[in-house]
């Protein structure tokens, strides 16, 4: 699987992105798949490693809040809220793209998802590459998101050049699932994913509510089946009613953090990961209360559970 790929020297890593490669780089999410965003040929290369559809847009990593009017026609109030608050942290702002932003990275759309990662390292990388990164997350389209490189060598191996593109190895990542999406072009703004930011702390950042995502899927993590194992996700309210699911279905497990939010955020992916190298047919959760950190986590294990598109 390519282990060489895997590297901590991020000085490889920028100027690896300068020549126009890949670089799967650690984030306080999840890893991300990174390119030049500038650089259509590499943006569309991500797509191609991935397996992503086209149409999908791609999120867009800034090195810093000042970055945000070079990548915004306009920047709503707020956006501007939202930017000064949270960044750098694991939230996303849609705005109105800037005339030169690729229509490779917005999958042809006049909006642009944006955010100022806080993962040392990938500011770092972006700092030292002197370019914003367009990155989704650093796995085969629709499976179980990476929270380390050695998921990303699992996933994207075999599909990665040694000495063309490579891994940024920066630990596991903190917060575990991806960053919260708000589209700030809508009014008012509405949450397309949750995430790394619990919605009732960007409703007080704003000091009004925010609505719920309607129309079409048009940000990462929108569809209805994604972030899916192999093995089947059955999801119950409480530990009873788990207990009693298990009973009755042959070689399954339990997944049960709901005495710790931030922990089952942190380590969602990785126990999915796990379900699958343990073989299990059913893996049966337990969702956590619709609260802080427990929004993304019951998305992402609604979404795990959802029937499977069939290819």
């Amino acid at each position: 699987m390519n282990a060489e790929l895997i590297t901590d020297d991020v000085d490889l890593a920028a100027h690896l992105i300068r020549t126009g490669g890949l670089v799967a780089m650690p984030t306080e999410t999840v890893y991300g798949l990174a390119a030049d965003a500038t650089n259509e040929a590499a943006v569309r290369r991500i797509f191609t490693v991935k397996g992503r559809p086209t149409d999908h847009p791609l999120l867009v990593h800034l090195d810093s809040p000042d970055d945000l009017e070079a990548w915004a026609a306009s920047v709503s109030p707020d956006a501007q809220v939202l930017a000064d608050a949270a960044w750098p942290g694991p939230l996303t702002i849609i705005v109105r793209r800037a005339a030169g932003v690729l229509d490779a990275v917005t999958g042809g759309r006049d909006t642009v998802g944006l955010r100022v990662p806080a993962h040392a390292t990938a500011r770092s990388l972006i700092e030292r590459s002197a370019t914003a990164l367009a990155a989704p997350s650093a796995n085969l389209f629709g499976a179980v998101s990476p929270t380390t490189a050695e998921h990303v060598l699992a996933d994207l191996g075999d599909r990665l050049e040694p000495g063309r593109d490579a891994i940024l190895d920066g630990g596991p990542c903190e917060v575990g699932v991806e960053s919260t999406i708000v589209d700030c072009v809508s009014t008012p703004p509405q949450v397309l994913r949750s995430g790394g930011v619990p919605t009732e702390d960007v409703e007080r950042l704003l000091a009004h509510p925010l609505a719920p995502a309607r129309g079409a899927p048009r940000a990462s993590g929108m569809l209805p089946s994604h972030y899916a194992p192999r093995c089947a996700v059955r999801l119950v309210d409480s530990s009873d009613d788990a207990m009693a699911l298990r009973a009755g279905t042959p070689n399954s497990a339990i997944l049960d953090l709901t005495d710790d939010p931030v922990s089952y955020a942190r380590d969602l992916y990785a126990r999915l990961r796990d379900a699958d190298d343990r073989g299990l047919s059913t893996l049966i959760a337990v969702l956590p209360p619709a609260v802080g950190l427990g929004h993304a986590v019951r998305d992402r294990l609604g979404k795990a559970a959802a029937p499977r598109p069939e290819h």
